[in-house]
């Protein structure tokens, strides 16, 4: 309604200033065409001597019926028709006659009224037509402009509400669907047709649906997989504090002391592993680290940090590293976590006296690779592209410790700073891990 009221308003306006213009120019021109018939059929009437034989002046002058004419001298005295009404004089006809005026013209009583030397001493022609042809020429003018103007706002509101109502309409459908993504919850995408403006804001809003679904259909997926893990441990703890309750009763059978020893050391490893399944998901759930600071991070001392803490629980696992400068911008706390997490999967791999390889060096297109690569039996062909996903654990690591998001943190973290992660075989046939990030060798940063 704004639209066509907008057109209407515009399209008057438009209308009112061609109709002004219009009538003031066809007004001006009639006028003007009065004043110069008048100027002619003075000089005709002049021209023909009437002031040497004023008798002449009926035959003269009377080309026109509403013709009022009269020859005045300078005392107002003068010669009219006989029977016929005259033309008003005064003053400035008067003047003309006594050769005070060379001319005069004016509008008397809605009469044009003209006055000229007749030729002789002391007389003027004065000549008067009505303007009532032209009032009503001018009238009728008036009222056709009108209808006209009037039937263009109309049919400019009809054709602007049209328009309006054409070019709104998509944005009507892509209102309901939002309104119903509102209501519902329903993320299917919005059919798209055209190429249009309003066609590209539909296809926007449809990423937007389809990265709203991603996002809740990855969040289902990680509440699944962490109610199933957390399930094992918490119906171990459940089993073994079941059994040292009934243990505990009067009357019932006390358990030897390597029973209990077995079922305390259970308890511990199901707490240890809850702690770390659950310090995990924390970490994994945040999009991005609260307080995490970015800043030049030295990657050779995060990978240092790291080693220091994989060689304290690492056993007879041993690490060989060849590490290149680099430099970027980021947190170096979740980079310590991610290289810890690679060198705690590279040692749970490794066998005892196994050698764990940490590799970084530049790429020569303002990345790094950061490579650990374990002494173990590898990654399966079928395992490989699914290492990095949450709670993955390939039929052999079943048995192992661990919460099965070590890998996925890394894969978070690298992405997180702009880089990727690869998993594929080392030149030893173990597993071998990769990590690349942007930056640049630490010179560039002296």
């Amino acid at each position: 309604m704004r639209v066509a009221l907008l057109a209407a308003i515009m399209v008057g306006l438009s209308t009112a200033g061609v109709s002004a213009a219009a009538f003031w120019i066809v007004r001006h021109s009639l006028f003007s065409d009065l004043d110069d018939q008048l100027y002619q059929r003075a000089a005709v009437v002049v021209a023909s001597g009437v002031a040497e034989e004023p008798q002449n002046l009926p035959a003269a002058a009377l080309y026109g019926s509403d013709i009022r004419v009269e020859l005045v001298d300078g005392q107002g005295g003068g010669f009219q028709i006989k029977n016929a009404p005259t033309p008003p004089v005064g003053e400035p006809e008067l003047a003309v006659a006594a050769g005070k005026k060379d001319s005069s013209l004016r509008t008397v009583h809605d009469q044009r009224v003209l006055a000229v030397p007749a030729g002789g001493e002391g007389l003027a022609l004065v000549l008067a037509q009505p303007m009532d042809p032209v009032r009503h020429t001018l009238a009728k003018l008036g009222v056709v402009l009108a209808l006209v103007g009037g039937a263009g706002v109309v049919l400019a509101a009809l054709a602007g509400a049209t328009v309006a109502g054409a070019g709104l309409r998509p944005v009507q459908r892509l209102t309901a669907a939002t309104e119903r993504v509102a209501r519902t919850g329903d993320l299917r995408p919005i059919p798209v047709s055209g190429s249009d403006e309003l066609a590209r804001l539909t296809h926007s809003f449809n990423v937007m649906l389809a990265a709203v679904a991603a996002a809740q259909e990855q969040q289902r997926r990680l509440v699944a997989d962490a109610g199933h893990e957390l399930r094992t441990p918490l119906t171990s703890l459940r089993t073994n504090m079941e059994l040292l309750i009934a243990a505990s009763k009067p009357g019932a059978g006390a358990l030897s002391e390597a029973d209990r020893r077995e079922i305390f050391d259970d308890v511990r490893g199901q707490i240890q592993e809850l702690s770390t399944l659950v310090g995990d998901l924390v970490e994994l759930a945040r999009e991005d680290a609260p307080g995490a600071v970015h800043e030049a991070v030295d990657l050779v001392e995060v990978v240092e940090r790291a080693l220091q803490r994989a060689r304290r629980r690492a056993g007879e696992v041993q690490f060989e590293e060849h590490l290149m400068p680099w430099v970027l911008n980021g947190d170096a706390t979740a980079l310590e976590r991610a290289v810890l997490n690679l060198l705690d999967n590279a040692v749970k791999w490794s066998p005892p006296g196994g050698v764990v390889r940490v590799g970084l060096h530049a790429l020569g297109d303002g990345t790094a690779m950061l490579e650990v690569a374990d002494a173990g039996p590898g990654i399966a062909d079928e395992d490989l592209p699914r290492v990095f996903d949450r709670f993955y654990r390939a039929t052999e690591d079943r048995g192992r410790p661990g919460s099965g998001l070590g890998l996925a943190i890394v894969k978070q973290v690298a992405e997180r700073h702009g880089g990727a992660v690869r998993a594929g075989r080392g030149a030893d046939g173990g597993a071998l891990l990769a990590v690349r990030l942007p930056g640049a060798p630490e010179l560039a940063h002296t």
